[in-house]
């Protein structure tokens, strides 16, 4: 089994730095460019943020092919304890375990 890749995290440096060294800009500009304006680099195919329902434990997986990514999703579903999105070029998608009605089956 291949180790995961580490990608650095420099949370702490963006903290500590003076409020200064950031322009400001108004809430719905940053709305729009941020949450409304999402990129992935061209490199990803989809980013998975799942939460475990019973610890909340959340986890994200960032996978480079669809068919990988869409194994992780059909696992997630089939053992019905997570609720996630998954975010493409395109969408964002939620989805959550529960209950089926008897006509879907």
């Amino acid at each position: 089994m291949s180790k995961k890749k580490e990608f650095p995290n420099n949370w702490e440096a963006i903290s500590e730095a003076p409020s200064e060294y950031f322009d400001e800009i108004p809430f719905d500009d940053f709305m729009s460019w941020k949450i409304g304006g999402w990129e992935i680099p061209s490199s990803i195919s989809c980013i998975i943020r799942a939460t475990h329902l019973k610890s909340k434990k959340v986890t994200e997986y960032v996978y480079s092919s669809k068919s990988a990514a869409r194994k992780r999703v059909m696992k997630m579903m089939d053992e019905g304890e997570y609720e996630f999105y998954i975010c493409d070029e395109e969408t964002i998608h939620y989805l959550y375990p529960g209950e089926q009605d008897e006509e879907s089956n």
